[in-house]
């Protein structure tokens, strides 16, 4: 288990692959889970923008803990948005003048609508993520960081994540292997159907990074 660490010349605290120096914006993070991970290694949420594209009162009926991250992000600093859309999240009010190091989006799905590995299933997904890069890319600083945690077997590999980071002048600088007890607190849900607030099966899966041409 990857645990925070100090940096005590510099006054940074780190978990994993980010830093409580970075301004970092969560999107599509469901019961906020994963933020409040960040922001309790940090002791701090002063840097982070966590955000769900569930309104406030969707959030109390699908998750049973999302009031209560909520609560404690806010009490730790932390600006907590609600029904934001990867889609046009640029031009959201709270984000249009806000430039990020890192954007991290988890898991992205476009829900449940059939199999998997059905062609028209997988272009949902493949538009989602689209969408995510065409906003996000104009998010970030020019060395910042889009970061994109995936599962990497069939058929989530049939979504061609570099391939699409591509077509929107990225590139991928690092595949980072996942593991979730890196994040303690990180609880990833289902997001939608009556199992909304259960956990998925994760199996193999990395974080892409990836960085303007």
């Amino acid at each position: 288990m990857a645990v925070a660490w100090y940096d005590w010349a510099g006054g940074t605290k780190w978990l994993k692959h980010y830093s409580s120096a970075q301004n970092i914006l969560i999107v599509g993070d469901g019961d906020f889970s994963f933020s409040l991970a960040l922001a309790t290694a940090f002791g701090s949420g002063a840097n982070l923008v966590a955000t769900s594209l569930d309104s406030y009162a969707e959030l109390n009926t699908k998750y049973s803990d999302a009031t209560s991250n909520v609560t404690k992000l806010e009490a730790m600093g932390a600006t907590v948005l609600h029904g934001v859309d990867v889609k046009d999240m640029n031009l959201h009010a709270n984000l249009q003048l806000r430039w990020f190091d890192r954007i991290v989006f988890n898991f992205p799905h476009a829900g449940f609508n059939g199999r998997e590995d059905e062609v028209d299933v997988i272009k949902s997904h493949q538009e989602l993520v689209r969408s995510f890069f065409a906003t996000a890319r104009h998010m970030i600083w020019r060395h910042g960081e889009i970061h994109v945690t995936h599962k990497t077997k069939h058929p989530f590999s049939m979504w061609g994540i570099e391939q699409l980071a591509s077509e929107f002048s990225l590139v991928m600088v690092e595949q980072a292997a996942f593991q979730i007890q890196d994040y303690p607190g990180y609880n990833h849900k289902r997001g939608s159907s009556w199992r909304c607030d259960q956990n998925f099966a994760i199996g193999d899966c990395s974080t892409f990074k990836f960085r303007l041409f």
